[in-house]
C-alpha cells in the first residue's frame, strides 16, 4: 500500500524565460490549451491532450534546460507530507502556500530527483 494517496492528476512543471511566449509555442506546436496565466505567481498552465496531465510554465530569468519536475496532486498536503517524512523522505524547505490557489512541497527521490506535491486551494 502506498504511503501517500494521490488524486490522479499530474503537472509537468518547466522553467521558462517568458511564460506567455512559451504558452503560445505550446499552443501552436502541440495544440495545448491555455488554462490560465497567473502573473502574481509567475505561473501559466496548459491543458495537454492527456486526461489529468497539465503542463505548468514557471518563469525564471535563467531556466535550466531539461528540468521538468512532476507535480503530484493530493487532497491534503499536510497529511501527504507527514506520511513521506515519516518514511524518511527529504523535503526542500517548508510547504509554500499561495492563498486561494495552491500549496506546494518539494521533495526528493533516492537519486536526488526533485518532485512536488500540490494541493489545489482554488475550490
Amino acid at each position: 500500500m502506498p504511503v501517500v494517496s494521490l488524486d490522479n492528476t499530474i503537472t509537468l512543471a518547466l522553467s521558462v524565460r517568458d511564460r506567455h511566449a512559451s504558452a503560445e509555442w505550446y499552443q501552436k506546436m502541440l495544440g495545448f490549451q491555455l488554462v490560465a496565466h497567473i502573473d502574481e505567481a509567475g505561473w501559466s498552465e496548459m491543458r495537454t491532450h492527456t486526461e489529468g496531465v497539465t503542463l505548468g510554465l514557471g518563469e525564471q530569468s535563467e531556466p535550466t534546460p531539461g528540468n521538468s519536475i512532476p507535480v503530484f496532486g493530493v487532497a491534503d498536503i499536510a497529511v501527504a507530507r507527514a506520511a513521506l517524512e515519516d518514511a524518511d523522505v527529504n523535503f526542500d524547505g517548508e510547504t509554500e502556500t499561495i492563498e486561494g490557489m495552491v500549496s506546494l512541497a518539494t521533495f526528493y527521490d533516492p537519486d536526488g530527483n526533485a518532485l512536488m506535491l500540490a494541493q489545489d486551494l482554488s475550490t
